[in-house]
């Protein structure tokens, strides 16, 4: 179904040369490029958050070094719908098939501090193609018995089109629900707080 215009447009009154006008992307397809079309597998996310967006790093840690696969940027209001669709996702995937299988075992020893963010990236290499990242203002989950799809979708006009798609195991959704919806609320609590007292003027 073809996008179509909300209304004829509208010339901007103070310059000849502007011109604009509302648009409705079709929400039934979404164009897939070649090189977005066969995906990338991780095996873990960073979710790190921003003043206006969110962004989701996808790590591979199965070689060395261990890199970045994918970055996506998320909008502020794209985060809370993404974190109740992967609680209905994983929801449906266990009345299906039971309870994901669970994730690796923790070290035995576990480190006395958590690494810093700063400490994590050390060991991460993010290749130049990656590190801009992809805006995505859409996202649709799909999932078979052992592993979860994330199609990442910038819904633009005039075509929407698929800017990263994403493979996790089943086994590491939980782990991703879990640190979105930590960094969501801890978003909105920042939001709570009133602002820091302005220093006195000399």
């Amino acid at each position: 179904m073809p996008s179509q215009p909300e209304n004829e447009g509208n010339k901007g009154k103070g310059d000849p040369h502007t011109y604009s006008q509302d648009f409705q992307v079709s929400n039934l397809s979404a164009r897939v490029p070649e090189k977005v079309a066969r995906g990338v597998f991780s095996t873990g996310a960073l979710v790190l958050q921003g003043a206006t967006e969110f962004v989701l790093d996808f790590v591979l840690r199965m070689n060395q070094p261990q890199q970045v696969v994918a970055r996506v940027v998320l909008p502020i209001p794209i985060v809370p719908q993404f974190v109740e669709a992967l609680g209905v996702n994983l929801e449906n995937y266990r009345k299906t098939f039971g309870a994901p299988p669970p994730a690796l075992p923790a070290p035995a020893v576990p480190p006395p501090l958590p690494p810093s963010i700063e400490e994590i990236y050390l060991d991460l290499k993010l290749p130049d193609d990656v590190m801009a990242g992809v805006y995505a203002n859409r996202v649709m989950i799909v999932h078979t018995p052992a592993e979860f799809c994330f199609e990442f979708i910038s819904n633009f006009y005039p075509k929407a089109v698929v800017v990263a798609r994403v493979f996790l195991s089943a086994a590491q959704v939980p782990l991703l629900l879990k640190t979105l919806a930590g960094s969501w609320q801890n978003f909105q609590a920042k939001l709570q707080q009133p602002p820091p007292p302005r220093p006195p003027s000399s």
